[in-house]
């Protein structure tokens, strides 16, 4: 059967009907259960938020309506509903305007997207700080750190901030910081290069998607003989596989790219875990930085 693909405004006939306005909060908990265990083009995230945001009127809508609403092709709409378990968009539509619980939820007090993806943040950031409720956790990570000489820090693609911010202040307590983030057969060389210096340990980051480039430096590490540092999302599942320590953080998916808040507060964790299993030297070195970049006048305050 044929849409209709004109573009529903807020006085079109077809959305002034008696059924009530799906909550917000219900059909995220839909599209949450739905697309459990699968990652989301960018593409479907902005599908999935446009949904949300256009709930009340979402069950009289035509794919083509959604796809212009989403900024987005009719294709990519009609693999979304796929993708939800549907056969197609018009039983995704059928769905959304016959289920009782949509017809009956309530409206509550709404917020928009942005403030649903910091409001996602917190709990993953709560989620995180019930994980390391065992301080032995950080510490062995910090022992690891501390006495690897030197310390390699790999992070390649869309985890190469993260490393880059660590290995930054590391080297300000560690005498041997190589940060590794350049990818290809460069990083197996540099991770060689590190286990002949007496590097015996390789902090990780690791946030989807997860590149192969660095699942294969995870491998030469290993066969090197070094430890695997591992911080990573918690949706990878083959962290025991390839880690001898282990720091989960979970991102979040609601938005077009990915969110790092919790992996992000990870990093000065890590650091104050690896300085707090440091000698003396550590605070000396770091208090010689300071007085140098005051001398040199190097930051504006």
């Amino acid at each position: 059967m044929a849409e209709d693909t004109k573009l529903a405004t807020p006085d079109d006939p077809r959305l002034a009907v008696s059924a009530v306005p799906a909550d917000r909060q219900v059909l995220r908990a839909e599209l949450d259960r739905r697309t459990a265990g699968q990652r989301l083009t960018p593409a479907q995230r902005r599908i999935a938020q446009c949904m949300i945001e256009n709930s009340a009127q979402l069950g009289f809508l035509s794919s083509m309506e959604l796809a212009e609403l989403a900024n987005v092709s009719q294709p990519s709409v009609t693999r979304f509903a796929v993708a939800l378990g549907f056969d197609g968009y018009l039983e995704m539509r059928r769905f959304l305007r016959s289920n009782p619980s949509f017809e009956e939820a309530q409206s509550e007090a709404e917020t928009n997207r942005y403030q649903a993806a910091i409001l996602a943040e917190a709990d993953n950031l709560a989620e995180l700080a019930q994980s390391l409720s065992n301080a032995d956790l950080a510490k062995g990570f910090g022992e690891a750190l501390a006495t690897s000489r030197p310390l390699a820090v790999l992070g390649l693609r869309a985890s190469a901030g993260l490393a880059t911010q660590f290995a930054y202040f590391a080297a300000k307590v560690h005498p041997d910081v190589r940060l590794l983030a350049g990818g290809g057969s460069l990083v197996e060389d540099q991770i060689e290069q590190c286990w002949a210096a007496g590097g015996r340990t390789l902090l990780v980051f690791m946030m989807p998607l997860y590149p192969r480039e660095t699942l294969r430096a995870i491998e030469i590490a290993r066969q090197a003989g070094m430890r695997i540092a591992l911080v990573a999302d918690a949706s990878f599942n083959d962290h025991d596989q390839i880690a001898d320590l282990l720091l989960k953080a979970r991102v979040d998916s609601r938005l077009v790219f990915d969110s790092y808040a919790a992996a992000a507060t990870l990093v000065p964790i890590l650091l104050d875990a690896m300085f707090s299993c440091m000698s003396v030297e550590a605070r000396k070195r770091l208090d010689q930085i300071d007085r140098s970049s005051k001398r040199r006048k190097v930051f504006a305050s």
